[in-house]
């Protein structure tokens, strides 16, 4: 069962850098630990696209698959972080909505692998709303058009709470993908939303239904718009 608030504080950071915004999930993350003990537990979901790009290696990840070497990737402005989700090699940049919910599995009956389809599905159906037909895939956890991958997704959990999340490509620089291999995965490509509408797409549109469609998976009532943690850590996105 959700938990009693069951309202999804959405805290939309625009662009900032990888290090500031999983500051700001970890904080989040202690939070909800502490209001689930209170017995009135919070639950968060942010939204962002990481500047300057950022290539995340995760727990099973390997390093062979950054092609890049450190020299390419500063010279392109490019960070390399380890990360402490599940998965392997992603990227993140401009142009791509990057939603970590940190919320209480516990509340949810601690199944994981349905966290993941739910995350799955709520891609899914923001892609349906442009008339695309996103897919799953049994081997690789994400979402595709075709054989081209337009979604990652890594997660990781602590005592049952939920951070990092998915990554959804909508106007991304994809020659940035050419630094890694995506996932690990050598067989297939990446798209966009924009690649597969051959036009631009609003990225406040897409934002707003992705946060709209988690809350439905994930069922929450709604969503309430907070920006206590961005108020308070504007020097966090500055740096």
């Amino acid at each position: 069962m959700p938990p009693a608030s069951n309202i999804l504080n959405l805290i939309r950071l625009g662009r900032m850098n990888y290090a500031a915004a999983l500051a700001l999930q970890l904080r989040a993350v202690e939070r909800v630990k502490v209001s689930r003990e209170a017995g009135a537990t919070e639950e968060f979901l942010f939204l962002v696209e990481h500047d300057p790009p950022v290539i995340t290696v995760g727990r099973g990840g390997e390093r062979e698959n950054v092609l890049a070497s450190a020299e390419q990737l500063a010279a392109l402005g490019v960070e390399l972080h380890e990360a402490s989700r599940g998965g392997d090699v992603t990227y993140h940049g401009p142009g791509q909505i990057v939603a970590y919910p940190v919320i209480d599995l516990a509340a949810r009956g601690r199944d994981i692998h349905g966290y993941l389809r739910n995350l799955e599905e709520a891609v899914i159906r923001v892609l349906a709303e442009y008339g695309l037909a996103g897919e799953r895939d049994a081997k690789y956890t994400g979402v595709w058009v075709g054989r081209e991958k337009i979604c990652a997704i890594g997660v990781a959990i602590t005592r049952w709470v939920t951070y990092h999340g998915l990554a959804l490509n909508v106007s991304t620089a994809l020659d940035h993908f050419d630094l890694i291999v995506p996932c690990g995965i050598r067989e297939r490509g990446v798209t966009s939303l924009e690649k597969l509408l051959g036009r631009p797409v609003d990225m406040d549109e897409v934002e707003m239904a992705l946060a709209a469609e988690l809350a439905k998976v994930l069922k929450f009532a709604g969503t309430a718009e907070a920006d206590e943690f961005k108020i308070k850590n504007e020097k966090l996105k500055k740096k």
